[in-house]
């Protein structure tokens, strides 16, 4: 009788989860003091480099945030060279190389320093080493239970001998950056982790196919991520142990489950940052990374 008892209890409980998980609610949400937000992902590819400064808003502000100016932004190399990052528009601080001259070298390390507010905000990087993408490929596969035809990419390179390589692996499809949260694609070595043993080997499947958007029609069947005439380009760009942690952070954070799995998700926060403020108070998030980037694109023939 008492586990005929439990087992109504069980039902009832879950069951008052799942109606109530149909209500519309509003939540009322402490505020908080706007903190500095450092958007400072900076590369070697030819051309102006971007330093992004903004201020952190509420949970349900769906306005673009104001950009934060008046600021003195520089990255100095530990050989002493300094690269300024001058002030343009809405909190974007550029650096503008002279002719060929192209951001950093692999192998040096580097300061941020942001001085703004009477504070100052620093932080430090390395510009690490990337592998050449050799090629990229298409690959057709007949239709099946769970798909329709289809044409996957895959880009092939092999990550350098040696352990502790971090890799940001970008996506363009047609010109269109595949930036969903689940499209986040890094890289430990060629693998997903540490653990994985995957030093000086071709990337591992998954990785080299994530460069495909993945998206399922009315009948729940993927759709061929390429068809004839479809462009795809891709960029690897070496990160710092701290920036893959960062991303992956990003990727639970943003990529949520929704409805009723919240109740079993991580929890809301800020993530990790290697931005710190050396002179004040004020909290600040975002981060700061100098990449290497390879880069090779091809285009499905008709």
């Amino acid at each position: 009788m008492m586990n005929y008892l439990y087992k109504i209890l069980a039902i009832t409980f879950f069951a008052s989860l799942f109606m109530a998980c149909e209500d519309e609610i509003f939540p009322e949400l402490e505020s908080a003091d706007p903190i500095l937000v450092v958007d400072a992902w900076v590369t070697n590819k030819p051309g102006v480099q971007v330093i992004k400064l903004t201020r952190s808003q509420t949970y349900f502000d769906t306005t673009l945030p104001s950009g934060v100016s008046g600021a003195q932004v520089q990255i100095t190399d530990d050989l002493g060279k300094v690269y300024s990052f001058d002030e343009s528009t809405n909190g974007n601080y550029e650096w503008v190389p002279v002719g060929a001259e192209v951001f950093g070298e692999v192998g040096r390390k580097y300061e941020l320093s942001i001085q703004v507010g009477g504070e100052t905000f620093t932080a430090t990087s390395a510009m690490n080493r990337v592998p050449v993408i050799d090629s990229v490929s298409f690959t057709f596969e007949e239709a099946n239970a769970f798909q329709d035809d289809a044409y996957f990419a895959d880009f092939w390179a092999t990550d350098p001998m040696g352990p502790d390589d971090n890799y940001w692996i970008k996506a363009w499809k047609n010109g269109v950056l595949l930036n969903k949260p689940g499209e986040i694609n890094v890289a430990y070595d060629a693998g997903f982790s540490a653990g994985g043993n995957f030093d000086g080997v071709t990337f591992i499947t998954p990785i080299r196919r994530a460069i495909n958007p993945f998206e399922v029609d009315d009948q729940d069947l993927l759709i061929s991520p390429y068809l004839p005439g479809d462009s795809v380009y891709v960029e690897i760009h070496s990160i710092t142990l701290q920036a893959f942690n960062f991303m992956n952070e990003v990727r639970v954070q943003t990529d949520r489950p929704g409805g009723f799995a919240e109740l079993f998700s991580t929890p809301l926060s800020n993530v990790s940052t290697n931005v710190i403020n050396t002179s004040g108070v004020s909290k600040v998030v975002g981060f700061f990374n100098t990449a290497a980037v390879s880069t090779s694109g091809r285009k499905l023939e008709q």
